[in-house]
């Protein structure tokens, strides 16, 4: 496999730009009327910090559609300004925890924030790769993931953390990108080729 680290780079500095900037364009939406259009209830983001809001960058509303019980472990891999994870915080209850994973220190500063304005004690938020989790093993009751395997190479390794760090019985959400047709070569590493959304369309 050739090197990931240029793309990795270039991915999280379009998402910290998104965090420190989130009213100007970027190459993949960004902000509430975006959570609004994937189907994030509008009364929901009316209750949630503007900080996890507008720059919210997912691609579903995985927070909503997944199935939370009541005093359940969630990882939110990928939280960025940490939507879905206040989202699974509220739905698991005190009697449970959410950890919200990013590799973008603007994003978890967003999320950090968020959580403090939201006075969630159940939410615990920290940098991380997807493929090398701060996680115990089988330690996790829910995952979220809402849109982060096509900007990460490194799959097979992801999954085969998933498979670690998730119970016996757990589940993993994900909402993802696809193609809707194959790119050129000269621009498949271009990041904002793999994010615009003129390419690509969600599914889940």
């Amino acid at each position: 496999m050739a090197d990931s680290t240029p793309l990795r780079e270039r991915v999280r500095a379009a998402y910290s730009t998104a965090a420190l900037h989130p009213s100007e364009k970027h190459v993949f939406p960004v902000g509430r009327a975006f959570a609004e259009s994937l189907g994030y209830p509008l009364e929901l983001l009316d209750l949630l910090p503007p900080v996890a809001v507008e720059a919210f960058a997912g691609v579903s509303n995985v927070a909503i559609f997944a199935d939370i019980p009541p005093g359940s472990r969630v990882l939110d891999l990928g939280c960025g300004a940490g939507l879905d994870a206040l989202v699974a915080a509220q739905r698991t209850g005190c009697t449970g925890t959410v950890v919200g994973i990013d590799f973008s220190d603007s994003m978890l500063d967003r999320a950090r924030h968020a959580a403090m304005e939201a006075g969630l004690g159940n939410l615990e938020l920290r940098a991380g790769d997807g493929e090398d989790l701060p996680l115990e093993s089988a330690s996790v009751d829910v995952v979220l993931i809402n849109g982060i395997f096509n900007l990460n190479p490194a799959r097979g390794a992801i999954f085969e953390e998933l498979s670690r760090v998730v119970r016996a019985n757990g589940r993993v959400y994900a909402a993802e990108l696809v193609l809707k047709e194959s790119l050129p070569e000269d621009e498949r590493h271009d990041v904002s080729n793999t994010t615009a959304l003129n390419w690509l369309k969600p599914k889940l």
